[in-house]
C-alpha cells in the first residue's frame, strides 16, 4: 500500500490556547471514525492541516489523502476531476481519465471550499457518501470506492441550505460532526509561540545561526493586531519582518504588517552627497566611479611621479615604488611609457 506523500509532510499543530487544544482533542476523537466531517474556519486558520491530521490519526493513515479545491475549477472541470470521464465524453476527452475518488480509494478525500460546488456535483457527492458509487462523465459503468470525505468551508452552509443554494440532504450527510477552528484572535496566547516558530524557521532558511527573539514593542504590536488572515497572515508578517532585519544579531523590533503601504516619496529627503575621497593624487573623487579606470589612472600617476622624482632613472624609480627593474619596465609598457618619446613628453609636461 502506497503511503501518500502529503501524509508524510503533515506539520505538528502549534498552540496551547484552550480553544485550540479543545479543537485538537475533538479531531483526535473523530479521526478513527469513518464518517464524513466538515471543517469550518476562516481563511488562514489551517483547514487543510486539520483535514490532514484527521487522516493521519485514522486507520487510513497509510492510504492516499487526495485534495481538491472546489472553487479553483469551473463546474465541468470539477465534475471531470472528481468523477473522471470516458474517452469521447466531451471535446478534447481523447482518453479515459480516472477520478479523484478512484485515486483516493481506501483513503481520504479533502474537498476545500465545498460550498462552491454546483448542485449537479453536490448530487453526485451525495451518492458517493450514501452508496460509495458513481459513474464517470460520459460513462455507464458503476464505480465503487471506499473513501472518507472531509469537506471544508468558511461559508454558512446551513444558511445556504435554507436558501436552496446547498443541498440540505448533502449537508446532513457531511455534518456527522463539525470541527470549528478558532481564529487567531481567539487564541492570543499562541501568537508569541507561533511567531517564534516562524521566525526561527525563516532565520534558518536565510542561513542565520540563531534568531535573537522579539523586543517587547514588537510582541506588543503582534498581539494588538486582529489578524484577519489568521495564522497564514501571521506567518507572512513574521517571515517578512525577519528577512528585512538590518541587524539580525539583535532582537527583532520592526514588524512589517502591511507590505502594500506606499512610502511617502514627498517626505523622503534626497540622499546626502558621498564625501569626497582622495586617493593620493590630489584628485577629489565623487561616486559612482569606474573602478577599473580609476585603478589604471592611479597606477599611471604613480609611475609618472616616480620617474620625475628619480629624474627619469628607471632603476631608481623602480626602487622608489618597491618594484624590481623588470616589474617597473612591465608597468611602463602597460601604460605606454616605455619608449623614450613618451618619457620625453612626460618630462616636458612636468
Amino acid at each position: 500500500m502506497a503511503r501518500s506523500t502529503d501524509m508524510d509532510e503533515v506539520p505538528t499543530p502549534i498552540g496551547r490556547a484552550p480553544a485550540f487544544l479543545g479543537m485538537l482533542d475533538q479531531v483526535s476523537r473523530l479521526a478513527p471514525l469513518r464518517r464524513p466531517v466538515l471543517v469550518i474556519g476562516e481563511r488562514g486558520t489551517g483547514k487543510e492541516l486539520v483535514a490532514a491530521r484527521l487522516a493521519l490519526l485514522s486507520d487510513r493513515w497509510d492510504r492516499p489523502l487526495v485534495k481538491l479545491n472546489c472553487a479553483a475549477l469551473p463546474e465541468a472541470l470539477l465534475d471531470s476531476e472528481l468523477f473522471g470521464h470516458e474517452a469521447g465524453a466531451f471535446t478534447g476527452a481523447q482518453k479515459r481519465r480516472l477520478s479523484r475518488f478512484e485515486r483516493a480509494d481506501g483513503g481520504t478525500m479533502f474537498l476545500d471550499e465545498i460550498g462552491t460546488a454546483s448542485q449537479a456535483v453536490q448530487e453526485k457527492l451525495l451518492r458517493v457518501i450514501e452508496y460509495g458509487s458513481f459513474e464517470r462523465v460520459g460513462g455507464s459503468e458503476t464505480i465503487r470506492v471506499d473513501v472518507r470525505l472531509i469537506g471544508a468551508t468558511n461559508a454558512d452552509l446551513p444558511a445556504m441550505a435554507r436558501e436552496g443554494r446547498f443541498r440540505a440532504d448533502l449537508l446532513d450527510r457531511l455534518a456527522f460532526d463539525v470541527v470549528n477552528i478558532p481564529p487567531l484572535r481567539a487564541r492570543p496566547e499562541d501568537i508569541p509561540l507561533l511567531a517564534g516558530h516562524f521566525a526561527t524557521r525563516m532565520s534558518a532558511e536565510l542561513g542565520r545561526k540563531v534568531f535573537a527573539g522579539f523586543t517587547e514593542r514588537a510582541l506588543a504590536r503582534l498581539q494588538a493586531y486582529d489578524w484577519p488572515g489568521n495564522v497564514r497572515e501571521l506567518r507572512n508578517v513574521v517571515e517578512r519582518s525577519v528577512y528585512r532585519m538590518d541587524r539580525p544579531e539583535k532582537a527583532l523590533d520592526e514588524i512589517v504588517l502591511d507590505p502594500f503601504v506606499t512610502p511617502d516619496w514627498q517626505g523622503v529627503a534626497a540622499p546626502a552627497a558621498v564625501p569626497a575621497v582622495s586617493v593620493g593624487t590630489g584628485e577629489a573623487l565623487t561616486f559612482p566611479r569606474d573602478f577599473g579606470a580609476d585603478v589604471r589612472a592611479h597606477e599611471r600617476s604613480l609611475l609618472e611621479g616616480a620617474l620625475r622624482e628619480a629624474q627619469f632613472s628607471q632603476r631608481r624609480a623602480a626602487e622608489l615604488l618597491g618594484l624590481t627593474y623588470y616589474q617597473f619596465r612591465h608597468h611602463l609598457r602597460l601604460h605606454g611609457l616605455a619608449d623614450k618619446e613618451a618619457r620625453k613628453a612626460l618630462g616636458a609636461k612636468g
